[in-house]
C-alpha cells in the first residue's frame, strides 16, 4: 500500500501539503482532486519519485512498477505500432536478455531468456498495442504511419498508449482525457474499469471520475482529505460539511439564490424528452451542491445578445469539407465529410453536436463558423448574425508575446472597425475592468500570454468572446483546458445565456446541463439523435466493434 504521514511538501516558500496523512489501498482507483495550483502535480511527483518530502515519511512497496504518461512530445520516424510496443518495459528486458544470452552463446541462460519472452507476452505485443492505438480512436490505415507524421495532440494520444502498454502495479494519468473525443474517452474508461492495478488520476472531467474512482482525495489550504467514494459523493459530503459552517454559507446566500432562480427557470423550460430529463437531472445535481458551486473562485456570465435572428442560419444541400491543398494539381478535388445537409438553427436552441471521431463535427462547426466554405450548397445566415466561436485551437492562435490587455485593445479596435458594438467602451480602463471580471487583475493584465497557463489561456479566449455579446455561440471543446470549478462556471454561464448554443464536448456533464438536444454527425450524413448520452455511449460502443469487424474482415 502507499502510505503518507505527517508529510510536508513545498515548492519553494510555498507549503503545499502540510502533515498530510493517507492510505491508498492496492487494486484502488482514486481521484486526486483539488483547484489549480493546489499541489496535485507536487504530490504525483512525490508518488513517481521526482520529488521528496520535505518532511514526515512517504512509502510505497519497493516491488510495484509504476507507469506514467510521459510529457515530452515524442520526435521519432518509428511506426505507431512500434514506438506503442516499447512502452512494454518488462517485453523490452526480456528481448535484451535473449540478445545478451545469445551473445554469450550460453545455452542454459538462452533457455531462460526465451521462457521470459514468452512471460512477457512477445507473441501478442504487437496486437495488444494495436489494441490500445485503434481503442484511442486511430484509423488501421495508421497504425504503420511514422509518429512524426501525426499532430501534436495525437502523439500524445500515442503517449498514453505506451503507458498503458507498460505493465504497472501503480498508474498515474494526469489529464488523461485532454486530447479526446468522447468515443476514445468511454474506450479509455472501460479500459481502466478493467485495470487490476492501483490508479490515481487528475482529471477535471466529472463524469470520467464518477465512471472510474470509487476513491477522492482532496487537496485545499495545504490538507489532503481522503473520502469514500466517486467525484460526486465527494462533492456530497463537502456540500454538507460546507452546509455545517455558517461563516461560509452567510457569504454564499447570494450566489446560492442567483445559481437557484437560472435552475428553476430553466427546469420549467424542459419537455420530457429523454436528453432533456438528463439536463433536468443535471440541474438538480447542481441544485443539490450549490454551496460547492457558490464557493467556486470565479464565475461569469454571458451579456444579453443585442438581438436575436430567427432562424439563426439555414444550411439547403450543404456539402462541407476541405479544399485541396495549395500545392494540389489544378482540377485536384475537394475532400467531401458531410453530404446534404438540409438543417435550420433557431434562436435560444442548445444542440449538442455529437459524432464519433472523424466524422465531421469539427468541420461543421468551422463551416458554421465561416472559417471553411462550403463546398456546395447553400449557408443562409439571419440578419445580424453575430457568433462566439471557440474553437479547439483557439488557445494557438492567442499572441504569446502580447498582453490580455493587448488582446482585447486590438479586438476592441476591429469590432469597432467592423461596425459591431461590444459590451463596453473601448477605453483602456474600461477593458482592464472587464477583465478584471475573469481574474485578469493587477499585474495579470500586462502579463504576456505565452507565460499563462491553459486554463488562463482558455479563461482570455472566453472573455474575448463575452466582450463581443454573441448571439450563436459555437464552442468545439471549450473544457480541455479549465479546471472543474471554471468548468461549472461555464455550465452556468450558458444556462443563462438567452441566445443559441451549439456545443461539441467529450465533457458529457457540460452536455447534460447545457444540451436540450442533440445532433449526430455520422457516416457522411446529419441527423437528429433522439436519445440521451448513455445511449449515445452505446452507439459508440457498437460503432467501433462494427469497425474492428470491417477491418478484420478486410485483413
Amino acid at each position: 500500500m502507499i502510505t503518507l504521514k505527517n508529510v510536508v511538501l513545498r515548492r519553494g516558500a510555498k507549503v503545499l501539503l502540510d502533515n498530510a496523512n493517507v492510505t491508498l489501498n492496492p487494486g484502488e482507483k482514486v481521484g486526486l482532486v483539488g483547484r489549480n495550483g493546489a499541489g496535485k502535480s507536487t504530490l504525483f511527483g512525490l508518488l513517481n519519485g521526482t520529488l521528496h518530502e520535505d518532511a514526515g515519511d512517504y512509502s510505497i512497496p519497493a516491488q510495484w512498477r509504476m507507469a506514467q504518461v510521459a510529457q515530452d512530445m515524442p520526435e521519432t520516424e518509428q511506426s505507431a505500432t512500434a514506438f506503442v510496443v516499447e512502452g512494454d518495459i518488462a517485453l523490452l528486458a526480456a528481448q535484451a536478455e535473449v540478445a545478451a544470452a545469445e551473445a554469450a552463446d550460453d545455452g542454459m541462460r538462452m533457455a531462460h531468456a526465451y521462457m521470459e519472452l514468452h512471460d512477457a507476452g512477445a507473441h501478442d505485443a504487437e496486437a495488444r498495442a494495436q489494441a490500445l492505438i485503434l481503442g484511442l480512436g486511430f484509423k488501421v490505415s495508421e497504425l504503420d504511419k511514422p509518429v512524426n507524421s501525426f499532430s501534436g495532440g495525437w502523439r500524445m494520444r500515442l503517449q498514453l498508449a505506451r503507458a498503458l502498454m507498460c505493465p504497472s502495479d501503480l498508474l498515474l494519468l494526469d489529464e488523461p482525457t485532454n486530447h479526446l473525443d468522447l468515443d476514445a474517452l468511454v474506450w479509455l474508461e472501460a479500459w481502466l474499469k478493467r485495470y487490476a492495478g492501483t490508479l490515481i488520476v487528475i482529471s477535471h472531467d466529472r463524469e470520467f471520475l464518477d465512471s472510474i474512482t470509487s476513491v477522492t482525495l482532496h487537496i485545499d489550504n495545504a490538507k489532503l482529505v481522503r473520502y469514500g467514494g466517486n467525484y460526486s459523493t465527494f462533492e456530497d459530503m463537502r456540500a454538507e460539511q460546507m452546509l455545517l459552517q455558517q461563516a461560509a454559507m452567510a457569504r454564499q446566500q447570494d450566489k446560492i439564490a442567483h445559481l437557484q432562480s437560472f435552475i428553476n427557470r430553466f427546469k420549467a423550460k424542459a419537455s420530457k424528452a429523454k436528453q432533456a430529463q438528463s439536463r433536468v437531472k443535471a440541474l438538480e445535481r447542481m441544485e443539490k451542491i450549490a454551496p460547492v458551486l457558490a464557493d467556486a473562485e470565479f464565475s461569469f456570465e454571458f451579456q444579453e445578445p443585442i438581438n436575436l435572428p430567427n432562424p439563426m442560419l439555414s444550411m439547403v444541400d450543404t456539402v462541407i469539407g476541405y479544399p485541396p491543398p495549395e500545392e494540389a494539381p489544378t482540377g485536384t478535388p475537394s475532400t467531401v465529410i458531410v453530404r446534404n445537409i438540409n438543417r435550420s438553427v433557431q434562436a435560444g436552441q442548445r444542440i449538442g453536436i455529437l459524432g464519433a471521431n472523424g466524422q465531421g463535427k469539427s468541420t461543421l462547426v468551422k463551416t458554421i463558423a465561416r472559417a471553411l466554405a462550403p463546398i456546395s450548397g447553400e449557408v443562409t445566415e439571419g440578419k445580424g448574425l453575430n457568433i462566439g466561436y471557440f474553437a479547439q485551437q483557439e488557445l494557438d492562435v492567442l499572441r504569446p508575446r502580447d498582453t490580455p490587455l493587448e488582446h482585447m485593445i486590438r479586438l476592441a479596435k476591429e469590432t469597432i472597425a467592423a461596425g459591431r458594438s461590444g459590451k463596453v467602451a473601448g477605453r483602456e480602463q474600461d477593458l482592464r475592468t472587464f477583465l478584471g471580471t475573469f481574474n485578469f487583475s493587477g499585474d495579470m493584465v500586462k502579463q504576456p500570454v505565452g507565460t499563462m497557463s491553459g486554463g488562463e489561456k482558455a479563461r482570455l479566449v472566453l472573455c474575448m468572446i463575452v466582450w463581443q455579446r454573441p448571439n450563436l455561440l459555437l464552442l468545439d471543446e471549450p473544457t480541455n483546458h479549465l479546471d472543474l470549478s471554471t468548468r461549472e462556471a461555464l455550465g452556468v454561464a450558458l444556462n443563462e445565456f438567452e441566445g443559441t448554443v451549439m456545443l461539441v464536448s467529450h465533457d458529457r456533464a457540460l452536455l447534460r446541463s447545457v444540451c436540450d438536444e442533440f445532433w449526430l454527425v455520422s457516416r457522411g450524413g446529419i441527423a437528429p439523435f433522439e436519445g440521451d448520452l448513455e445511449d449515445y455511449q452505446r452507439y459508440l460502443l457498437d460503432e467501433a466493434k462494427r469497425v474492428r469487424e470491417e477491418a478484420a474482415l478486410a485483413a
